[in-house]
């Protein structure tokens, strides 16, 4: 569904190829959009996001079961992130959680897909992220349902995002909060690498109504291509982009953010638990900075390349308004992070320089808590 924000003065919308479809893609300049958001504060319009509904007294513990993070201690008036993964660990879907007024609330990508659980659909077969809830109630009491129509979402972003918002709203002071709004919805803080960002759920029929009264207020309106670079800056991978067909949990920084490792009995957890205990992820995201010198871009999806040999892959790639062109990559853990890389694919002609920016690099944890263990055992 097209969000009528796109009908306001000055709103550009997305490309016919974009990801985030139905929305606001900039307001005239991107550029001073991301400025604002980290000197002042902008609203982005991100109502084309999937809402699910979890209502049942029931919704915690069968939660627990269906999705990555801990579950059943989750108090109402809190938010936690989580994942669902295939058999093999891999991540299929990437949702924010708020426990809200008796209901589990999931926002997640529009048109998210999970590994199928119907045989009839075969071992890779694919269906949609309600579907599979569906397909998982058995005789749980819970009925989850696509509350995409009745609710919109908006994203504030900036120092003085917290302030202006608070002349509406109670605003969360920590980052697992939750918050209603007074006419229904609920707001949540999000973990921006220090940028203050709230996610705003509004019912739908009031979208229109809190983007005018936010923005009468001083908040800047801003589109999704700002919030991508936001975004990629605070290394917050987005599934479809940093993820491919073999990404797990540990790669994107998800472990204990979105997965539990101590929590059984939920598809995917034997890999989740196996590389946090005794192994290490083949891959980690960092940040790639690229050659600006060149009109060319690498695309996601694109290798990255040390010398002749792959050791990566390229996710988001932007511009951003001070740091110029960067990009998410998956690398190798064996690929050298203080080296020039090349990330694109040269048979496209879209191969440029890139670096690393050291800083993205997580550090290195040393030996897994399940070796220290063995070797502690074998030492007796």
């Amino acid at each position: 569904m097209n969000s009528p924000l796109l009908e306001l003065p000055g709103a550009v919308p997305p490309p016919d190829d974009s990801a985030d479809p139905g929305v606001p893609w900039h307001f005239g300049d991107p550029f001073a959009e991301q400025r604002s958001a980290t000197r002042s504060a902008v609203v982005v319009d991100r109502s084309h996001r999937q809402v699910i509904a979890v209502p049942g007294e029931e919704r915690l513990s069968w939660l627990h079961l269906v999705l990555s993070q801990h579950m059943t201690e989750l108090p109402d008036g809190r938010a936690t992130e989580a994942l669902v993964l295939d058999s093999h660990g891999h991540v299929d879907c990437h949702v924010m959680v708020a426990h809200h007024e008796g209901v589990v609330y999931l926002d997640t990508e529009p048109g998210a897909q999970a590994t199928s659980a119907l045989p009839s659909l075969g071992v890779d077969g694919r269906q949609s992220l309600l579907e599979y809830l569906e397909a998982m109630r058995f005789w749980s009491k819970v009925e989850p349902r696509d509350a995409s129509e009745e609710f919109a979402l908006l994203s504030v972003i900036g120092p003085d995002a917290a302030q202006l918002l608070s002349k509406f709203a109670t605003v969360p002071s920590g980052g697992d909060e939750v918050a209603g709004l007074p006419g229904g919805g609920f707001v949540r803080t999000v973990p921006f690498r220090g940028l203050f960002t709230a996610d705003l759920v509004v019912p739908r029929a009031d979208l229109v109504e809190w983007w005018t009264k936010l923005t009468d207020a001083g908040v800047r309106p801003a589109g999704t291509m700002a919030y991508d670079a936001l975004r990629v800056e605070a290394l917050r991978p987005r599934v479809g982009f940093e993820t491919d067909d073999r990404a797990i949990p540990h790669e994107l920084g998800w472990v204990h953010v979105a997965a539990h490792v101590a929590k059984g009995c939920y598809r995917g957890q034997e890999t989740v638990s196996k590389v946090h205990n005794v192994g290490k992820p083949p891959r980690r995201m960092v940040l790639l900075h690229l050659d600006g010198s060149v009109e060319i871009r690498p695309e996601t999806g694109d290798p990255v390349w040390h010398g002749e040999r792959k050791v990566g892959r390229v996710g988001t790639v932007v511009l951003h308004h001070e740091l110029g062109p960067v990009a998410l990559a998956l690398l190798k853990r064996t690929a050298p992070v203080d080296t020039e890389l090349v990330a694109g694919d040269p048979e496209q002609d879209r191969a440029v320089a890139a670096a690393v920016d050291p800083d993205s690099v997580p550090p290195d944890t040393g030996e897994p808590p399940g070796r220290i263990a063995a070797q502690g055992l074998k030492g007796r």
